[in-house]
């Protein structure tokens, strides 16, 4: 049965009805620290190799022994999967591989009582084609559904009658943004896959919707939402060809259509309605944003969300040729912390950031940016955790990052289950013969999705102590050495050195308020800053590279000595100035 369908609201009207719940005062989300968790992958109860909500609630305590304060649960809503639950056919349902609404209820309460709030990933950008609205809205042209979506006419016909899209958008997932629907004779958009279609946030039918189901998981205890792409909701009415397309580009045009012209009305009316009348933490998904848009969705004075997921640091190691992210390339390390340093200074007492190295569709960091041979595969990832978590702004960890879990390289594409990926291949190899087969796999075991979705290591039994069955994407064959159970109780190891950090900001508060500068903007091996909030000044300095690296600047002038609060290498240095060693981090305090 589709929980979701029923006569469309009329405007205005809450789709669920009944009045709202009187307003609650809003949390203090700067102090928060998220976990993101990816059901899929995290932990399995049932031995059916696929992670579900009860295999999360077991594993609960280790998420609760770093100190963070909330839990990111990517979808776990009814989705035939076609991108692996981001594709929704049921929002008011769970997937049957991961339990029913009463494990969620549980896994909710046990977060709870280990002091921590379940978020769940809000996918309003677009649903599954086999929702039944959109069941529906194909039917027929005179359906009360149809305008819940987005329906153009083609732009012409060409001379063996195939239907030309309206404009020529590139989707993220396949080569037009636009699909025939050849019952009803036009195209639908979808910024995704084919089975992705966009919702139309013109109509305020579908907005009342969305609100709807937002308190439906809101009175559930759920305490916030992520919002998938929630800046591409609003694409305008006059859709216009891709300039970048037209010029030979093969770039997702989603980007032309982010930050839309109703974005931040159609925001601001979804705190109006839902957000303000319970304690909730948000954080839009924002591609394609810059400071100042940051300045107007996490504004303090606009307040439509706490925070927003920047992704600028995240496309400075894309390919130069222009073809996306596929590229084995290394970041520079000037350009990185540069722009990085942007965020902060652009954002600084005026709105919040998120941050994060990590999450289900990033590599893992440690290959990425980091150094993941043995010898230096703790060090560069408690350096870069050491060198994340000090900054301005609410940290973010995605699982197996606190054990410092590395990138796979797969031997065949068929060892990988990711519709990016596949899709990439056939585009880039296939059809468009730019990459050879061996390029290609070079770079989705650099760049590739399934490297973040590779079953989460716990042990080293068979599959990495993730199930008991065949897992639904392969492990990562390092597990035997790079594993929760070994890493966990390690006074040097990862996860430790994250719960440190962790405890750090949660008890000064130079770490929350503090005013940021960059020391070192162009030296290309050395990562270090300083945070002021008034006679406290915090100096962070690390070193990003395999050798030992004198500090390029001078010890900040400070109003007292300077005190050790953590390093990653032992033994402890006595003095700021003494030079780091290889990806050594450290954190002073001084005041």
């Amino acid at each position: 049965m589709n929980h979701d369908t029923h006569t469309p609201a009329a405007a205005g009207t809450p789709a669920a009805g009944g009045p709202a719940p009187a307003p609650a005062p809003a949390p203090d989300f700067r102090r928060s620290v998220v976990y993101q968790v990816y059901p899929r992958s995290f932990a399995d109860s049932n031995g059916d190799g696929i992670g579900d909500l009860r295999g999360i609630t077991e594993h609960l305590d280790h998420i609760a022994g770093l100190g963070v304060t909330d839990i990111w649960l990517s979808p776990v809503y009814a989705s035939p999967n076609d991108d692996n639950g981001y594709d929704i056919s049921d929002y008011r349902a769970i997937m049957p591989e991961f339990g029913t609404l009463e494990d969620f209820d549980e896994l909710v309460a046990a977060a709870r009582e280990r002091g921590m709030r379940i978020i769940m990933d809000l996918v309003v950008n677009h649903t599954s084609d086999e929702h039944e609205w959109f069941r529906q809205s194909r039917s027929s042209r005179e359906n009360p559904y149809r305008d819940y979506y987005i329906w153009r006419d083609p732009a012409g016909f060409r001379d063996d009658g195939t239907p030309i899209p309206p404009t020529n958008w590139v989707s993220c997932f396949s080569p037009s943004a636009w699909e025939w629907d050849e019952a009803t004779g036009q195209f639908y958009l979808h910024f995704f896959s084919t089975k992705q279609p966009d919702l139309n946030w013109e109509n305020p039918r579908v907005r009342e919707e969305v609100y709807a189901l937002m308190r439906f998981w809101l009175d559930r205890g759920v305490g916030g939402f992520r919002m998938d792409v929630i800046n591409a909701i609003s694409k305008g009415e006059e859709f216009v060809d891709d300039p970048r397309v037209s010029a030979g580009g093969r770039e997702s045009s989603l980007y032309l259509v982010a930050n839309g012209p109703r974005v931040h009305e159609f925001l601001q009316e979804m705190r109006r309605e839902v957000l303000d009348h319970y304690d909730t933490i948000t954080v839009g998904e924002t591609p394609g944003t810059t400071v100042e848009d940051g300045l107007k969705y996490a504004g303090f004075a606009r307040g439509e969300l706490n925070m927003v997921f920047t992704f600028e640091h995240m496309m400075l190691d894309g390919n130069p040729e222009g073809y996306g992210k596929w590229w084995d390339g290394r970041v520079s390390l000037p350009a990185l912390k540069q722009n990085l340093a942007h965020w902060q200074k652009g954002l600084e007492g005026r709105a919040w950031n998120s941050l994060y190295w990590n999450n289900h569709d990033q590599p893992r960091v440690v290959s990425r940016f980091g150094d993941d041979r043995p010898e230096y595969r703790v060090r560069s990832a408690a350096m870069l955790g050491t060198v994340l978590h000090m900054l301005c702004g609410t940290p973010y960890i995605y699982q197996g990052e606190e054990i410092g879990m590395t990138n796979v390289a797969f031997p065949e594409l068929s060892d990988y289950d990711d519709i990016e990926q596949r899709n990439a291949y056939h585009q880039y190899v296939t059809d468009g013969g730019i990459f050879t087969h061996e390029q290609m796999m070079r770079y989705i075991a650099h760049r590739g999705r399934d490297n973040a979705r590779t079953p989460m290591q716990w042990d080293a039994s068979e599959n990495a102590g993730f199930t008991s069955g065949t897992p639904w994407l392969r492990v990562n064959p390092n597990y035997p050495d790079i594993n929760a159970a070994a890493d966990r109780p390690d006074p040097h190891g990862v996860y430790q050195h994250y719960r440190r950090l962790i405890e750090l900001r949660h008890r000064h508060e130079v770490i929350i308020s503090g005013d940021f500068e960059l020391l070192d903007p162009e030296d290309p091996h050395t990562f270090s800053y300083v945070r002021r909030l008034g006679e406290q000044t915090l100096l962070v300095t690390a070193n990003v590279s395999d050798e030992d690296r004198a500090l390029p600047f001078p010890v900040p002038e400070a109003s007292g000595p300077f005190t050790l609060l953590n390093s990653n290498v032992d033994p402890a240095p006595e003095a700021p100035d003494q030079p780091l060693r290889p990806y050594e981090a450290r954190i002073w305090l001084a005041g």
